[in-house]
C-alpha cells in the first residue's frame, strides 16, 4: 500500500511538472520556432529525470527504462544539431549565370570516402515560351503542309509527261479516224499553283475539230440559259453533209455531244488501256477511278501519289477559256463546261510579275486550308482563285509583309460574298460560283469562316 502510495505521487508530481513542460514548450515554440522548441523540450526532459532520480530512490527496471529513454533523447539531440540546413541561396541576375551551391555544413557527420557527394537541388530554368505572330504562324503553315518539294515536283512532271506520250500512242492506235490533238499536261504543277500533291494534273485531249464545219454557241444562247454552259454546234450541213467529219457519229440534235464523248473515253481508260504495263514500264502503279463521275488516273509511287484528271477540251472559247467535256445535269447534258482555268493561271502570274506579289501565295494558302476543312472542303480553286482576282484589284500592297492582313481579308471576302450567295466571276460577271453550292453547305461555310476569322490561328 505504501508503494502504491509512492508510486502514485510520482504520477501527479509527474503529471504537475509535464504540465509546466507543454506550457514552457507552448511559449518556446512561438518565440524559437518547431526546431528550437524541439531542443528545448528534450533538454527540459532530460533535467527532470536527472531531478527524479537524485530525489527518488529507484529500482532497477525503472533505472534500467530511464537511462535508456535518456540515452534515446540525447541522441534524439545530437541527431537533430548535425542534420544539415541547406542554406539560403542568392537570387541569380539572369538564368543564364550559374547558380553558387549550397555551402557545406560543418557538423554533417563525414560519409565513407567512396560514396557520392550530397546532390544540390538544381534550379531549372523555364523554356521560353514562343509567342508567334500570326504572320509567322501562316508562313510555317506554308512551308509544312503547303509547299510541295521540288524533287516531288519533277518526279510527277516526268511521271505526267510519260503518262501523256502513253495515252497519246493508245488513242492513235485504238482511234485512227478521230483527229485528237497533242496530249499536253498541265495545270497548278506547271504553273507554281500546287498546294500539296492532291491537286489532280491537267492531261488535255484536245480536239481538232475543222475549221467552218463547228461554231460555238454562248451558253446564254441555248436551252440551258446558263453561261457557263457552251454548245457546239455542227455548221455548214448543205456544203458538207452529216458524215463529212469524223465527229459526226458524236452529234445529238445537231450538237457535238459531250456526254457520249466522255462514254467512249471512259470505256476506253477502265477496260482497255493495260495500266498495270505501262505503269511497269513507268516505275509506278496506275488505277483509272472507276467511281469518279470525272475521267480521274491515280499514278501512286514510291515517293509521292497524286491524280491525274484526264479531259476533253476545245478551244476556241472568248478570254482565252476552254470548254470541257464535263459530266452536267439536265438540260446542260450534252454541253461543254467552260474553263477559267488558263485565263485565272495567267492573270495572276501577271500581276505578280509586276509588283513581286503574292497573290499566288495567297491562292495556295486559301486551298490548303480549304483542303484540309470538314466544311470548307467544297470550296474549290476555281471559287479562291476569283476571291484573289477581286482582292487584288482593291489593295496595292502584295508584300510578304503584308500576307497575313491579306488572308484575313480574304476570309472577310468570302463570308460577304456567302451571306449574298454571290460570287460573280472575274472575267463575266454574269456567271455566280457559287450557284452550285446547297443552302446547308453555305450556312456551314460560313459558320466556319467567320470562327476561322475570329480565331484564324484554328485554321491552321
Amino acid at each position: 500500500m505504501a508503494e502504491f502510495s509512492q508510486n502514485r505521487g510520482k504520477r501527479r508530481d509527474g503529471e504537475v511538472l509535464g504540465g509546466a513542460v507543454d506550457f514552457l514548450l507552448a511559449n518556446a515554440r512561438l518565440v524559437l520556432g518547431v526546431g528550437g522548441a524541439a531542443v528545448l523540450g528534450i533538454a527540459t526532459l532530460a533535467v527532470k529525470r536527472l531531478i527524479d532520480r537524485a530525489t527518488s530512490p529507484r529500482d532497477e527496471e525503472d533505472a534500467k527504462r530511464d537511462s535508456t529513454c535518456l540515452e534515446d533523447s540525447w541522441q534524439e539531440l545530437g541527431l537533430l544539431k548535425a542534420s544539415p540546413r541547406l542554406q539560403p541561396q542568392p537570387r541569380p541576375a539572369a538564368l543564364s549565370q550559374p547558380v553558387p551551391p549550397p555551402a557545406p555544413s560543418l557538423s554533417a557527420p563525414e560519409g565513407p570516402a567512396d560514396a557520392d557527394p550530397p546532390t544540390s537541388p538544381q534550379l531549372c530554368s523555364p523554356a521560353p515560351s514562343m509567342c508567334l505572330t500570326f504572320q509567322e504562324k501562316l508562313l510555317a503553315f506554308e512551308r509544312d503542309h503547303v509547299t510541295m518539294p521540288v524533287a516531288h515536283v519533277a518526279l510527277a512532271k516526268q511521271l505526267a509527261g510519260d503518262i501523256a506520250l502513253e495515252l497519246q500512242a493508245y488513242l492513235r492506235n485504238k482511234f485512227p479516224e478521230l483527229p485528237f490533238g497533242a496530249l499536253v499536261p498541265g495545270g497548278p504543277l506547271y504553273d507554281g499553283l500546287q498546294a500539296g500533291a492532291a491537286d489532280p494534273v491537267r492531261l488535255l485531249v484536245p480536239l481538232a475539230l475543222e475549221p467552218g464545219l463547228w461554231s460555238l454557241v454562248p451558253g446564254v444562247d441555248t436551252v440551258a440559259r446558263d453561261p457557263r454552259c457552251w454548245a457546239v454546234r455542227r455548221t455548214q450541213l448543205e456544203f458538207h453533209p452529216r458524215g463529212s467529219s469524223p465527229w459526226d457519229r458524236f452529234l445529238v440534235g445537231g450538237y457535238l455531244s459531250s456526254r457520249v464523248l466522255l462514254g467512249l473515253l471512259r470505256q476506253a481508260l477502265t477496260a482497255s488501256v493495260n495500266w498495270p504495263a505501262i505503269g511497269s514500264l513507268l516505275g509506278c502503279l496506275i488505277r483509272p477511278r472507276v467511281a469518279s463521275e470525272e475521267l480521274l488516273l491515280e499514278v501512286q509511287h514510291e515517293c509521292l501519289d497524286f491524280p491525274v484528271a484526264v479531259l476533253l477540251a476545245i478551244a476556241g472559247a472568248q478570254a482565252g477559256g476552254l470548254l470541257l467535256a464535263w459530266p452536267l445535269e439536265g438540260l446542260a447534258g450534252n454541253f461543254w463546261l467552260q474553263d477559267w482555268y488558263p485565263a485565272e493561271a495567267a492573270q495572276l502570274r501577271a500581276l505578280d510579275e509586276r509588283d513581286a506579289g503574292t497573290r499566288r501565295r495567297l491562292l495556295l494558302l486559301l486551298c490548303g486550308v480549304c483542303r484540309g476543312h470538314p466544311a470548307l472542303g467544297r470550296l474549290g480553286r476555281g471559287p479562291l482563285t476569283q476571291v484573289v482576282l477581286h482582292l487584288g484589284e482593291q489593295e496595292a500592297d502584295w508584300g510578304e509583309e503584308a500576307l497575313g492582313e491579306r488572308f484575313l481579308q480574304a476570309l472577310e471576302l468570302l463570308i460577304g460574298s456567302l451571306e449574298r450567295a454571290s460570287l460573280p466571276c472575274h472575267f463575266s460577271r454574269g456567271v455566280n460560283l457559287l450557284d452550285g453550292l446547297r443552302e446547308e453547305d453555305v450556312d456551314n461555310m460560313g459558320c466556319a469562316l467567320y470562327w476561322g476569322l475570329r480565331a484564324p490561328e484554328g485554321l491552321l
